[in-house]
């Protein structure tokens, strides 16, 4: 098909239907999103056809007589009968507003079809007032195929007669038997059918979300779990070490007791030293032995204690920071305890209100 012999005179986006022809009642969807259908007009052969393409086929190929005629089913769905194809399309619009204008194209259309027919038959020129009207209204431009030229044979008109008296009424009897409720829904289909991906894909986000919060809750509360049995361990050892601590009370009464010894014994090593200012017999070198050697021996002893005192303290102080430090970080763990807990509480409120939101 060549621009010079058909060309678009207006183009729309709509959900594209075909009526089921097993059940003559339920649509059939062309596809799950939106498609392109255009009225083209054959100066050739002076005739108007409505085209949808999707993919590498003609969804509509559905030339326009004058017996036909569009019916608005509701607000955002019409459908027209063609006997040529032997079948009922639907198309579902994004609002009232290009139903209108489609409707009133096929109007239009129909007009032109039906003048073209009787000035054809009274042997007339092949022009249409109606298509001078429509290029006033939208201005020709190229039909832009997403599949090449390939697809221009898909284009041709087909020939066919009038539809007989028979079919005609079959055509209606088939367009009576479908319900209003069941047409309504089907002109929401499109509407309810993107609504509902988006919902899955927000409830498939959530549970991945709710199910990474589950894994870093029991995570959390098992680093919670082993905080308290380290705490409860380090409580258990400081009471262990609370005997040495008490028990300090007992070196510092023998330190006191020991510094009071060695001050007497210092004592007497001076008396000892005042009174012998001549020459010293055997007995007091000994004695004075002694006594040094006991002076001696209770230092190293009280060095030995005072020791022992300091890595009992170093001990005690170690165990209360070690023990201040597992408060601090079972505090912390509690704190962010309660921030998961929350906030796992407000994504299960998210998913409910997702889950009443859903139709």
């Amino acid at each position: 098909m060549s621009t010079a012999r058909e060309q678009p005179i207006f183009s729309t986006r709509a959900h594209v239907f075909q009526i089921d022809p097993a059940t003559k009642r339920n649509w059939i969807p062309a596809g799950k999103h939106a498609l392109t259908v255009s009225y083209f007009y054959d100066a050739t052969r002076n005739v108007y056809r409505i085209i949808s393409i999707g993919g590498a086929k003609a969804i509509i190929n559905s030339t326009v007589t004058p017996n036909m005629t569009f019916t608005k089913t509701s607000q955002k769905f019409g459908q027209w009968a063609d006997s040529r194809a032997n079948t009922v399309y639907g198309l579902g619009f994004a609002s009232e507003q290009h139903l209108t204008q489609f409707a009133e194209k096929f109007q239009e259309v129909k007009e032109a079809a039906r003048l073209a027919r009787e000035k054809s038959q009274d042997g007339g020129e092949l022009t249409s007032p109606a298509l001078g009207l429509a290029s006033h209204q939208v201005p020709p431009s190229p039909l832009v195929s997403a599949n090449g030229p390939g697809e221009e044979k898909l284009f041709r008109s087909q020939s066919a007669d009038a539809p007989g008296p028979t079919e005609r009424e079959r055509l209606k009897k088939m367009l009576s038997e479908g319900s209003v409720g069941e047409v309504q829904w089907e002109a929401e289909f499109f509407a309810l059918q993107d609504s509902n991906n988006k919902l899955a894909g927000a409830l498939r986000e959530a549970n991945a979300a709710a199910a990474q919060w589950r894994q870093q809750l029991e995570a959390q509360r098992a680093e919670a779990e082993r905080l308290r049995q380290r705490v409860a361990e380090l409580e258990a050892q400081a009471a262990a070490e609370t005997a040495p601590v008490v028990e300090k009370e007992v070196p510092s009464q023998s330190l006191e007791q020991l510094e009071a010894l060695v001050q007497t014994k210092d004592q007497e090593i001076q008396t000892l030293k005042n009174q012998t200012g001549g020459p010293r017999e055997t007995s007091d070198a000994t004695e004075r032995e002694e006594t040094q050697q006991k002076v001696q021996d209770l230092e190293t002893r009280n060095a030995e204690l005072e020791h022992q005192l300091r890595a009992t303290e170093r001990s005690l102080e170690e165990a209360r920071a070690e023990r201040e430090r597992a408060r601090a970080e079972v505090g912390r763990a509690a704190q962010l305890l309660d921030v998961r807990l929350f906030e796992l509480s407000e994504l299960r409120e998210g998913l409910a209100r997702l889950a009443e939101a859903a139709p």
